[in-house]
């Protein structure tokens, strides 16, 4: 199959840093953060705290530096949901993956995201992540909860948001990497991560929604 496949340039240099950068702090903030609530031991739970806080404090800057290219380079678009052959991409997911059967919805340079990748990335990137976020931010800022005019906040109750959100991230990720053995080959996705080439079939480059308008090179 790899013989037949076309290669494009999809994921830009800033990308592929983001991609890497953020999984590497998310597992670091899901071990230490486990640490911490005593799942197991590890490095200690002092320097699991510092660790901690440290990148986390690291991410929520990285994450804002995120936030403005996305924006400022158009790349927002490719996040924006769809319904338009949803159900096919559920179908494929659940049933026709198994069966060797193309993918309903082949990336493009301008849709990088299937209908069902954008409604989970907008779900994380808008809603799980700046949660956890600002929960790991009030859970940092504890002993200011009074100067904050915070002292009403029950540490209890976010401490179980937190740790929810963490394993809800932690699901996720097991999911990510799963889903990145799916490709033509059992590392293409992976590979495309790491040079931005992605191989697409002969064939298979089609416009399934109206294409977005393009955007910028970083």
């Amino acid at each position: 199959m790899a013989e037949n496949l076309t290669q494009i340039y999809l994921y830009t240099r800033y990308e592929r840093f983001w991609h890497w950068f953020q999984a590497a702090m998310i597992v670091v903030l899901l071990i230490t953060g486990f640490e911490v609530h005593g799942l197991f031991r590890l490095v200690g739970f002092d320097l699991a705290v510092r660790v901690h806080n440290f990148v986390g404090i690291a991410w929520l800057i990285a994450f804002a530096f995120f936030v403005f290219w996305v924006f400022t380079t158009g790349e927002w678009r490719q996040y924006v949901p769809t319904t338009q052959k949803m159900f096919a991409v559920v179908r494929y997911y659940a049933y026709g993956i198994f069966r060797g059967e193309a993918h309903p919805v082949p990336k493009r340079k301008d849709a990088k995201h299937n209908p069902l990748q954008r409604l989970v990335y907008l779900m994380l990137a808008a809603t799980l992540l700046p949660v956890q976020m600002f929960s790991g931010f009030l859970y940092w800022g504890y002993n200011s909860w009074a100067d904050w005019g915070l002292d009403w906040l029950s540490l209890e109750v976010l401490a179980l948001v937190h740790m929810a959100g963490a394993f809800s991230i932690l699901v996720f990720l097991v999911t990510h990497v799963y889903m990145t053995t799916t490709g033509h080959s059992i590392f293409a996705h992976t590979r495309a991560m790491i040079t931005g080439w992605e191989g697409i079939e002969e064939g298979e480059v089609q416009d399934w929604e109206r294409p977005v308008k393009p955007t910028c090179e970083t």
